[in-house]
């Protein structure tokens, strides 16, 4: 009878093994009944582990006492303010509209926003040296930010003094966070950062700087702090107490993955064929290197859940195979799952057409839940139970 060997992922440990294997157990009973299923613990033996004890990992955050442009306060609120910004540049003025009263301008007075309109045109138009440096951009930001309907509402709940610093904040994060969605290099400091900040609010109207600067409004005292760059940093130890296995794990294997492949070859010899290797994550890799490094008799199928494997060929980094040389001979017959939405599930298919077969599952989950959601959809089983030999 057919065995499944199931080889397990990043940062998979007891108690937490046991549970999946349980769980996989009884998806594959649901196509497959009586199928036996075996793991290969390499985790236990060959994972990543923290040798002395966390020792390169460092006590705390920095002591520095430099400030930002940003405004007064404490630097590490002014950081993850600025993060946010970076994930949502309108942030700032958005919660400023939505704190606007509503106001009636009386006739023959200029509304408040037409000054500043009339200045992010002007903007849009020139651009700024200072701001050039944190990458392109800047007009279009500026252009679109002068068409934005939150600039009104805005002009009318801020003071003429704090308004252009809202705006320049606006235009540097909306700069920054392009080149980041791009995947380009950000290789402005929060100095760089800053002195942008102030050229576009002199520009903007701003007063002298020094005098109008304020906080970046309403940012740096919501819930998200706690959950930003500020927590993981006073928190570093225990969150890489937690995911160090997951990290380490990959950068071991990619480094010193001999010992972990003959480990596999060792309990595939010891197993009663036919042999089917079910690799998830990592788990897939190693079972797809190992078939590679040499046959393993009685491996009749490969199945790799969410894996990292053609990618790693493609890029050159995969220990045993490097493209565009094809599959040996002895590999077997390879199907690869990988669900729509999970960022580590890569396709096989293109890079080894006839030897291998993708199928897309979709568990209808974000990411990274979708990444661990294989082994509750029945779509992966069905797939594997009609192949198992």
């Amino acid at each position: 009878m057919t065995t499944v060997l199931f080889i397990h992922g990043t940062g998979v440990r007891e108690p937490r093994l046991t549970g999946l294997l349980d769980r996989i157990a009884r998806g594959l009973g649901t196509v497959a009944p009586g199928v036996p299923l075996a793991a290969y613990r390499w985790g236990e033996r060959y994972g990543a582990a923290l040798a002395a004890g966390g020792a390169s990992i460092p006590s705390g955050p920095g002591t520095g006492t430099h400030r930002s442009a940003g405004g007064p306060g404490d630097p590490e609120d002014v950081t993850e303010a600025w993060a946010r910004l970076y994930e949502d540049p309108m942030a700032e003025l958005a919660l400023a509209a939505a704190g606007a009263a509503a106001h009636v301008t009386p006739p023959g007075v200029a509304f408040p926003d037409e000054r500043p309109r009339a200045l992010l045109t002007g903007l849009a138009a020139r651009g700024e040296e200072r701001a050039g440096q944190l990458g392109p951009g800047l007009e279009r930001a500026a252009a679109e930010l002068a068409r934005s309907p939150l600039l009104s509402p805005a002009a009318e709940a801020l003071d003429a003094g704090e308004l252009p610093w809202v705006l320049a904040r606006a235009l540097t994060a909306t700069v920054v966070a392009a080149a980041l969605d791009a995947g380009e290099p950000v290789l402005a400091d929060g100095d760089t950062r800053d002195a942008a900040v102030e050229a576009l609010a002199a520009r903007l109207g701003a007063v002298p700087a020094g005098t109008e600067r304020g906080a970046v409004l309403g940012l740096v005292a919501g819930p998200f702090v706690r959950l930003g760059s500020r927590y993981a940093v006073r928190r570093r130890r225990a969150l890489t107490d937690a995911a160090h296995p997951a990290a380490g794990d990959i950068l071991k294997y990619l480094a010193r993955g001999e010992e972990t492949r003959r480990g596999l070859r060792d309990l595939v010899a010891a197993t009663e064929p036919p042999v089917v290797l079910l690799g998830h994550s990592l788990g897939g890799i190693i079972a797809l290197d190992t078939l590679i490094s040499g046959p393993l008799p009685g491996v009749e199928l490969l199945v790799t859940v969410g894996s990292q494997g053609p990618f790693l060929y493609e890029t050159g980094a995969l220990p045993t195979l490097v493209h565009p040389d094809p599959l040996p001979a002895h590999v077997p017959h390879w199907l690869n799952l990988h669900d729509r939405r999970d960022l580590l599930g890569y396709a096989a298919e293109p890079l080894f057409p006839n030897r291998a077969q993708d199928i897309a599952t979709d568990s209808r989950q974000p990411f990274p839940v979708a990444h661990s959601a294989y082994w509750s959809d029945p779509a992966v089983y069905r797939a594997i139970g009609e192949r198992l030999p």
